[in-house]
């Protein structure tokens, strides 16, 4: 098996060299992920400026490739120039530093490297662990690594990938859920810089998740790992049915 392994926290994070250490046991595996920190940057492409590739150390006698610009660039990259006669089987995004439940799916870089992968027509998933303070990712490449297991004996639907969160610490299980979605609060603080011009700062206030009991955000609260299916097609069919062009 061969994996395409790439993030958004950039190619010397923590999480990434944790999951390599798990995913390389199983199956070959290509790092190929942004050379620096790419958070919250959604499925952005880069068009207005060069991209640029280099090999750099990874883990041991590993070496990765270092892109420099997001993590759906990375994913396009491998596909059409790296790997472009050597397609990967599956397309593992992670780990994530901090949880991407709910609506963080619409902002993660994480999340959007395994939408890119899916677009494409490989199965693919991102895997977050919800800890922001002293994230220890063992558990959450375990749970990784056993995702990464029940897609290759059970292949995924066109168009679907794998949202995966992980709770720090000891976890109470693997449940398959729905996304949440309680929007993320967005706040903006006011505050002058040291030449007295006036900025805000914009930070976020996770949702009440008990408004939608057994989503993904509501069960990785109460410490279960959580898997979520996501669908590439965003159209509202229900609503569509109202409208017959014929």
């Amino acid at each position: 098996m061969h994996i395409l392994l790439t993030n958004d926290d950039g190619i010397s994070a923590p999480g990434i060299v944790s999951f390599y250490r798990k995913l390389q046991q199983i199956a070959r595996v290509t790092i190929v992920a942004p050379d620096g920190e790419r958070s919250a940057i959604s499925q952005a492409i880069t068009l207005d400026h060069p991209l640029y590739h280099k090999q750099v150390p990874f883990f041991k006698q590993v070496k990765g490739h270092a892109l420099s610009g997001t993590p759906a660039d990375c994913v396009k990259f491998a596909l059409a120039v790296l790997l472009r006669k050597d397609k990967p089987d599956i397309i593992v995004s992670g780990i994530n530093r901090g949880g991407n439940d709910g609506c963080s799916v619409f902002y993660s870089g994480t999340v959007a490297a395994a939408r890119e992968g899916a677009l494409s027509g490989i199965p693919s998933i991102a895997v977050s662990l919800n800890d922001w303070d002293n994230p220890d990712y063992r558990q959450s490449a375990v749970v990784g690594v056993k995702i990464v297991r029940l897609i290759t004996a059970q292949r995924l639907p066109s168009g679907t990938f794998l949202n995966v969160n992980v709770p720090s610490g000891r976890h109470k299980g693997i449940r398959w859920t729905n996304q949440c979605r309680v929007p993320i609060h967005g706040e903006f603080h006011r505050k002058k810089d040291p030449g007295g011009r006036e900025y805000f700062w914009m930070t976020g206030r996770p949702p009440a998740n008990e408004k939608e009991k057994f989503s993904d955000s509501y069960l990785l609260a109460r410490r279960f790992a959580t898997v979520t299916p996501v669908h590439c097609d965003s159209t509202d069919y229900n609503m569509l049915k109202y409208y017959d062009n014929s």
